[in-house]
């Protein structure tokens, strides 16, 4: 009877060193970077011992496994032994023993030993840590528990060397499905508008996000000066390209504050000789690329090229910061929106608007229209696109559920196009 006390007793001082090392092990690889800017400040022996580990975690981890892994077979050893004991007392069947030892014991140690101490560690990392760091500091470092640890540790590290690496290749229609599905209740619309930026970035070409050559304002080589400045002063462009009979002959960008210490010069002035080089890319260029050289050119604007080398429209920096984080607006941006809405399903976009905003306007899925867009970018060139001609007014086109209407067009041109919703 005197050994069965002492069982059970060893049994219990088991168990509890189980959840001193179940808990450890999550007290320590939890600590928030607070936790740790809390112990910085603190500078006592404990914190020390506690960065001590931390440079190492992989040791860290491997001790704290064994050793809780060594208490948990020996709790198995012990409660089988007891068990078979009061089974010839009681006579009781192998299946009730068999049973126990899979229930019952597994039970005591999941919830004492691993899932309460994890739950409590949660709530009082630092203090757990705290109290831990010297004792575990000592075992680490202690034979044979160090050898075991360290044995452990290079036979991970040589496997994970030669194994082979798994790549997984996700589209970025499932990483978009993955966002969606991982949202959670507090998390904002415009933080999930930037994620899904963020998955769409990198397939994303300069010729979506650019300004079309229509759209861009430049100036011609010999312009007076009085021009220029007339123009700089109302515009509010700080950078401003430059270009030789057509726009298809880009000398240069003129660039503002480069021109902000002559600005009191008489109108004969030369300002030519302040154009700097221009900047071209391709169409078909990635804007996550283009990013790089941007960054690397210590450059905010490029001109933007189709394959035989004419002007195809301009792109800057913040066209590309627009793509993640949403429209950036300034005191110069103008605050009427290229569109209106006549009611929930009904709206009015002028011809030029970019496929891309279009898509963000109506809030609509647009793959069926990048499908069968072509060459196009614009809302009035994708219905050119898709009939092989310049529709007249009040002739409409059906794409699924969206109908687009010409309201205005002339020989070169769709000017403004009603969308409704079906």
């Amino acid at each position: 009877m005197g050994s069965d006390i002492i069982f059970f007793i060893l049994i219990i001082v088991l168990i509890f060193l189980s959840a001193v090392f179940s808990s450890s092990e999550n007290a320590f690889f939890s600590l928030s970077p607070s936790d740790k800017e809390q112990l910085k400040n603190e500078n006592s022996k404990n914190s020390k011992y506690i960065f001590l580990l931390l440079q190492k975690p992989h040791d860290l981890l491997a001790t704290l496994l064994i050793l809780n892994n060594f208490v948990n077979v020996a709790i198995v050893i012990i409660s089988s032994s007891l068990l078979h004991i009061y089974a010839k007392t009681f006579q009781w069947s192998q299946t009730v023993i068999t049973l126990f030892e899979i229930v019952v014991i597994t039970f005591f140690i999941l919830l004492f030993g691993e899932v309460l101490p994890k739950v409590y560690a949660t709530a009082k990392g630092l203090k757990i840590a705290k109290k831990m760091a010297y004792p575990l500091y000592i075992l680490n470092n202690l034979p044979p528990i160090s050898w075991m640890s360290k044995f452990l540790t290079n036979g991970t590290n040589l496997i994970q060397k030669y194994s082979k690496k798994k790549t997984f290749k996700l589209s970025s229609d499932e990483l978009e499905q993955a966002i969606a599905l991982t949202k959670e209740e507090n998390t904002g619309s415009e933080e999930q508008k930037i994620l899904e930026g963020i998955v769409k970035f990198g397939n994303t070409e300069v010729k979506q996000i650019m300004k079309s050559r229509m759209e861009v304002e430049a100036f011609e080589l010999n312009s007076a000066f009085n021009e220029i400045k007339d123009f700089i002063l109302n515009a509010g462009y700080s950078r401003i390209p430059i270009y030789k009979k057509t726009l298809d002959e880009i000398e240069g960008v003129l660039y503002i504050k480069d021109l902000l210490p002559h600005i009191h010069e008489s109108d004969d002035f030369d300002w030519r000789f302040l154009i700097r080089k221009p900047f071209f890319v391709p169409e078909n260029k990635k804007i996550d690329d283009l990013l790089k050289e941007f960054q690397n050119k210590k450059m905010h604007m490029a001109i933007v090229v189709d394959e035989y080398g004419g002007v195809n429209g301009l792109v800057t920096l913040e066209d590309i910061l627009e793509e993640i984080i949403g429209d950036i607006t300034d005191e110069f941006d103008e605050e009427d929106i290229a569109f209106k809405k006549k009611s929930e399903k009904e709206y009015v976009f002028e011809g030029r608007t970019l496929l891309i905003d279009f898509y963000k306007v109506i809030d609509i899925d647009p793959k069926d229209f990048e499908k069968i867009k072509g060459d196009a970018e614009t809302l009035g060139g994708f219905i050119v696109e898709n009939q092989g001609r310049i529709l007249r007014n009040k002739e409409y086109i059906t794409i699924n559920n969206v109908k687009l209407t010409v309201e205005s067009s002339d020989k070169k041109r769709i000017k403004s196009i009603k969308v409704e919703l079906l």
